[in-house]
């Protein structure tokens, strides 16, 4: 049985914004020739965040993924932030993957406890909250991509498709 895993990235949002990093990302992954037919991609979601859970959700229960990973373009960050939450008023969702290994001895990589309080932890929060509703077994997490630069890209990218490798062997 193939692990399907589903990415999702972000649009941009801003005038000043050429492209979003989390997308930038997405684009650099589904260029890798090692890349396995198993991962389908959901690129460029709108910044809304009801008309972006919709169309993630629509697509997760059309595939069913095993493994989702969210992205979402942080440019104040300087690393790869795995959110270990989402919010949504006074209701908090946790990731049921454990981060710890996840992120262990990964160079441009941690965990955040802080989704960013915009469409990024909308998203997350409703595909986790869709998740538990519908009692799947698919791990999610959500990662914010710093900028994109020449001295960052290749740290970045690695630590990415490490922590995908491991999203799809581990057993927890």
């Amino acid at each position: 049985m193939t692990n399907k895993i589903l990415l999702t990235s972000f649009d941009t949002w801003l005038p000043h914004q050429k492209s979003n990093s989390s997308d930038d990302l997405l684009a650099k992954i589904s260029q890798m020739q090692s890349l396995p037919n198993s991962v389908i991609f959901l690129r460029k979601l709108p910044v809304d965040a009801q008309l972006a859970a919709n169309l993630a959700i629509a697509q997760i229960n059309q595939i069913q993924p095993h493994t989702i990973i969210c992205c979402g373009m942080a440019e104040s960050r300087s690393k790869l932030t795995v959110e270990s939450c989402a919010c949504c008023d006074t209701d908090m969702l946790k990731t049921a993957v454990n981060l710890e290994p996840l992120v262990a001895d990964l160079a441009a990589t941690e965990i955040s406890h802080e989704a960013g309080k915009y469409v990024c932890e909308a998203l997350y929060y409703a595909v986790l909250k869709n998740i538990c509703d519908a009692q799947l077994t698919a791990k999610c997490i959500f990662v914010h991509v710093p900028i994109l630069t020449s001295e960052n890209t290749d740290k970045i990218v690695a630590d990415f498709l490490l922590i995908m490798r491991r999203l799809t062997t581990s057993r927890d």
